[in-house]
């Protein structure tokens, strides 16, 4: 028997206890009415939002409730997807666009079912169009679904679905022609020049993104009749016409020596004028320029280094060798002389690896740049203006990456709610560490000792045909067979294969300001103890600190790298480590994962050093949210093949760690003071 609906007055008193109307001088009473008509679990699903909200903002709780009771009717099954998209408009831009949000998502909702047999799905065009993207000109790019259109010259993000136009054709055609022009922004210089100092003048810079788009979409169109009309034309009969007022910055931007400079001079000719909202086209998507500049710049410093290093080997060898083919290499140009890398020629030489880098330079710059072919050349080039790529230890005012964050009320995302820093960690006093290895010296020896046994061991492989060693197992069986009449085994000897180590290991060492005191020495001790014994065997391993204050600020602290060496610099940076502020656990976990995924070997572990459970300033963090959100990222680390550990000096650490790691995948230390002697054992018993 199915639960009675509420009435009226009782859905008052929950609304009222919810939301602490009586406090704020509102009254329930109207939505309240609206409700009672619902079924028993439609009034529970709007109720159970409603509180939800209220848990980021009163004022966003009555607004939920409010439209809900008026809206919950016509979206049905839906309404849960509602509240999301208007609490992520709330997250992004406050109330008020949290309104807009809500309305237009319920006005869409009335038009869906009609266009729902029409629409197009990514997953049902994926293979098609990374299979068209590939054709184009080579080049990778990986294809992902998302909220919208856009790029960072990488990856392409598409809707999930589209259902724009009126058959399931025209969509497919749609999806085509967005993955097109997002594939011509990485083509034809989109990003070869920085936007943000012509932003910068717009009094709101979402609308000079938009306007930026639209006219780089004019371009990139021409662009692409150059090269592949018939795909030009299908787009043009996609859009439709250009508006009357910008017909002539369309022909302006069609002409076929314009560049994103002309784009950008259109921008503030508008500016100047004065600019309304966007023209909407179906298939125009949304520019990233710091995010697409950013994954560029890396890119193309990686590509460099593979091309530059390739060409090396060629010069220095001379191509003298006795097992060098000359007639499938050209000679390369003089030193001094400009050389022009020949796609058909020159890339013929290298070796594929670097031959898809030159490749993609060329797409990148229209051109190797001189400084590829020409290292011994004066300065460092730098991929792209206004961006550094150095390694110096600073913290850039843009964040170094943006990261979503698991919100258990809500069962969903907030995009990009985080917003990383990630800077070298400052250096500490030199001696610091010479003091503690003096002090330890007779454990760090017992340490190396049981790790270098661990290095060397052999795994025996028993009844092999021949080996090192009798099995004298397979001896025994043979000779019982023999006895019995039955025909013996030859497989009478043990083989002893060497184990090679293939492991990378991450420590994500907790700098919250509650290690402060003795708790932050025992973590530097027991990284130096690990590090000694760490040597010994020759795995590789990193060592990043992790703290923060809000959302907002969330810090990376590189002390180690899985490149860098355990050097005079390190041993610094590890004395260096301190205390600072919280510990919003889940967006390091993320981070550091996607580091540690990076690294070519068999087997990755992640291992956290901390005292408590994860934490934040303000309420939010704390408490079930932060430990469901860190649980859901060490679950993402898991799918991604990585092991994850937690050694934890909180003595009410077995509270939360198994939710968190797993029964057997903790140690909870009562005493700081015991921390370096157990880490190197825990260590040798993860990793043996």
């Amino acid at each position: 028997m199915s639960e009675r609906k509420l009435f009226a007055h009782e859905l008052e008193a929950r609304l009222d206890e919810l939301l602490l109307l009586s406090l704020r001088q509102r009254s329930a009473e109207e939505p309240a009415a609206l409700l009672e008509a619902l079924p028993r679990q439609m009034q529970e699903r709007v109720l159970h939002w409603a509180g939800v909200a209220a848990q980021t903002s009163d004022d966003l709780g009555w607004l939920i409730a409010s439209l809900a009771a008026v809206q919950a009717a016509s979206l049905g099954e839906s309404l849960d997807d509602w509240v999301r998209a208007g609490l992520d408009a709330y997250d992004r831009s406050g109330l008020a666009a949290t309104r807009k949000v809500l309305n237009e998502f319920a006005a869409a909702r009335q038009g869906s079912a009609r266009r729902s047999l029409d629409s197009v799905s990514f997953v049902a065009i994926e293979g098609r169009l990374s299979r068209f993207l590939h054709a184009l000109d080579g080049r990778p790019l990986r294809l992902v679904s998302g909220k919208t259109a856009w790029t960072d010259t990488e990856t392409l993000w598409l809707p999930e679905r589209l259902d724009v136009a009126t058959d399931a054709a025209g969509n497919r055609r749609l999806f085509k022609a967005m993955a097109a022009l997002l594939w011509a922004q990485t083509r034809f210089g989109t990003f070869n020049v920085d936007p943000e100092v012509e932003l910068a003048l717009w009094p709101d810079r979402g609308r000079g993104l938009a306007w930026f788009a639209l006219f780089e979409a004019m371009r990139l169109e021409a662009c692409i009749a150059i090269e592949l009309p018939g795909l030009a034309l299908d787009i043009a009969a996609l859009r439709g016409p250009w508006p009357a007022e910008l017909e002539a910055a369309a022909e302006s931007l069609a002409r076929s020596d314009a560049t994103v400079a002309d784009s950008l001079n259109c921008m503030a000719a508008l500016r100047k004028v004065g600019a309304g909202d966007t023209p909407k086209f179906p298939h125009v998507g949304v520019l990233d320029p710091v995010a697409a500049r950013r994954v560029r710049a890396a890119r193309v410093v990686r590509e460099m280094a593979i091309v530059r290093r390739a060409l090396n080997v060629l010069r220095g060898t001379g191509l003298h060798g006795p097992d060098a083919d000359k007639s499938d290499y050209p000679p390369l140009a003089a030193e001094g002389e400009t050389q022009v890398v020949d796609p058909q020629s020159e890339l013929l030489s290298l070796p594929p690896p670097a031959r898809e880098a030159a490749k993609s330079l060329m797409q990148d710059f229209g051109d190797i740049p001189p400084e590829v072919l020409h290292p011994a050349g004066p300065g460092a080039w730098q991929p792209v203006e206004g961006i550094d790529t150095s390694n110096a230890a600073s913290c850039t005012v843009q964040p170094d990456a943006f990261y979503d964050e698991w919100d258990y009320r809500r069962a969903t995302w907030r995009h990009d709610w985080c917003h990383l820093y990630e800077m070298e960690a400052p250096s500490g006093d030199h001696e610091w560490v010479d003091e503690v290895k003096l002090r330890h010296a007779h454990l760090i020896r017992s340490i190396r000792r049981r790790f270098e046994a661990l290095r060397g061991e052999d795994k025996p492989q028993k009844r092999q045909f021949d080996g090192e060693e009798i099995d004298l197992d397979a001896q025994v069986d043979a000779r019982a067979d023999r006895k019995s009449g039955a025909e013996p085994s030859s497989r009478l000897f043990i083989h002893r294969r060497r184990v090679e180590r293939s492991l990378a290991v991450m420590f994500m060492v907790d700098m919250s300001g509650s290690t402060k005191g003795w708790v932050n020495d025992a973590e530097r001790e027991s990284l130096v103890l690990l590090c000694e014994a760490i040597e010994a065997l020759g795995d590789s391993y990193a060592i990043y600190g992790f703290s923060g204050w809000t959302r907002t600020h969330c810090d990376i602290y590189r002390i180690k790298r899985f490149g860098d060496r355990y050097d005079a610099e390190t041993r610094q940076r590890i004395a260096g480590i301190e205390a600072k502020d919280y510990t919003r656990m889940g967006v390091a976990v993320r981070h550091l994962s996607g580091l540690l995924v990076r690294q070519n070997t068999r087997h990755k572990l992640l291992v956290t050093l901390s005292d408590g459970r994860p934490d934040d300033y303000g309420d939010e963090y704390r408490g079930r949210y932060g430990i469901e959100d860190t649980r859901r990222a060490l679950l993402e680390a898991r799918e991604k093949g990585i092991r994850s550990y937690c050694v934890t000096i909180d003595r009410h650490g077995a509270d939360y760690l198994p939710q968190l790691y797993g029964p057997a995948h903790y140690s909870v230390i009562d005493d700081a003071r015991k921390l370096p002697q157990k880490i190197a054992e825990i260590y040798r018993k993860l990793t043996g």
